[in-house]
C-alpha cells in the first residue's frame, strides 16, 4: 500500500481554490525558496521541534513531531467529514505542500479517489517535475493553482535552488490542453517584483494566451514573514528575515500591469 508523507490537513481553508476547503499539506519540496512561508514541509522527512506556549499565564514546551505517513484510505476519511460543506459553498480539496508532485504515485491516487467520490480538487503547485511525472497526473486536478516565480533561469536557480525550465514546460503543457489554471505570482521585493521579471513575465503569459479566447486568472501574492517563528523552531535560516511585509495597496501598481494584458487579476488568494 502506498503511503504518502502529510505534515498537516487542515479543514474549512477558503484561500485554497473557491468555496470551503480541505488543504491536504505533503511534506518534501525540491525547492528551497528564500520565502518560503511552509519551512517545514522541505525536507521529506518526518522532524521534531519544539513549540513555545502560553496557557493561562503559564509558559510551557510541548514536543511536536511534523510529517505522518498516511494511506489514501486514511486521509479521505478526515476529507470526507465535510463534503457536505464542499457540497454546499462548491469547495473542494486542494493538495498543496510541500511539493505534491514530489509524490506522485500517492498524489495519483488521492486525486483518483477524491474524484470517484465527486470532490472538486486543486493542485497547488510549483510545477517543478519532470514532464513524464507532470503529464501523469495533469489530467485529474480540476484546478491548478500554479506558482510562477522568476522567468530568469539562473536567477530562478538562485533564488529557489532549481531551474525553472521544466516549470515551464509543464505550464505551457497545462494551457495547450487548456487546463483550469490560476497563477499565483509571490511578489517578494527586490526580486520577483523587478521591472524586468515582471515584463519577462507578462511577455510569457501573453505567449500562452496567444490566438486563445481564454482569460487568465492570476493571483498577486504579497511578501508576509507569517513563517518566522517555524524558521526557528525548525532550525532553519531565514534568508529574508529582515524584509519587511508588504500591504495589499503596495500591489495595486503591478495588478494593473497584469490587467493590461487582459488578465483576471487579484491580490492575496
Amino acid at each position: 500500500m502506498i503511503k504518502g508523507l502529510i505534515f498537516e490537513v487542515r479543514r474549512f481553508c477558503v484561500n485554497d481554490g473557491p468555496g470551503i476547503r480541505t488543504t491536504v499539506f505533503f511534506k518534501g519540496c525540491p525547492l528551497s525558496c528564500w520565502w518560503c512561508h511552509n519551512p517545514e514541509s522541505q525536507d521529506f522527512k518526518s522532524e521534531t521541534s519544539i513549540r513555545n506556549l502560553i496557557l493561562a499565564g503559564e509558559r510551557f514546551q510541548r514536543t511536536e513531531i511534523t510529517g505522518t505517513f498516511m494511506s489514501v484510505d486514511e486521509v479521505l476519511k478526515e476529507i470526507a467529514q465535510d463534503q457536505m460543506f464542499y457540497d454546499e459553498s462548491g469547495g473542494g480539496v486542494t493538495v498543496s505542500g510541500g511539493e505534491p508532485l514530489m509524490q506522485g504515485p500517492f498524489l495519483s491516487g488521492l486525486l483518483k479517489a477524491c474524484k470517484q467520490k465527486g470532490i472538486h480538487t486543486a493542485l497547488d503547485t510549483s510545477g517543478y517535475a519532470a514532464p513524464g511525472t507532470f503529464d501523469s497526473i495533469a489530467d485529474l486536478p480540476d484546478l491548478f493553482l500554479y506558482d510562477l516565480k522568476l522567468m530568469d533561469s539562473e536567477l530562478h536557480k538562485h533564488y529557489t535552488g532549481v531551474s525553472n525550465q521544466s516549470i515551464l514546460r509543464n505550464l505551457a503543457a497545462l494551457f495547450k490542453k487548456k487546463k483550469n489554471v490560476i497563477l499565483r505570482v509571490p511578489i517578494i521585493p527586490g526580486i520577483t517584483d523587478t521591472p524586468e521579471n515582471i515584463r519577462l513575465m507578462k511577455d510569457f503569459i501573453r505567449s500562452l494566451t496567444t490566438g486563445s479566447m481564454m482569460q487568465t486568472e492570476i493571483h498577486l501574492l504579497p511578501y508576509h514573514s507569517l513563517a518566522k517563528e517555524k524558521y526557528m523552531r525548525f532550525c532553519k535560516q531565514n534568508k529574508l528575515e529582515e524584509l519587511p511585509d508588504l500591504k495589499k495597496e503596495d500591489l495595486i501598481p503591478l495588478k494593473a500591469e497584469f490587467e493590461s494584458i487582459g488578465g483576471m487579476v487579484s491580490i492575496g488568494g
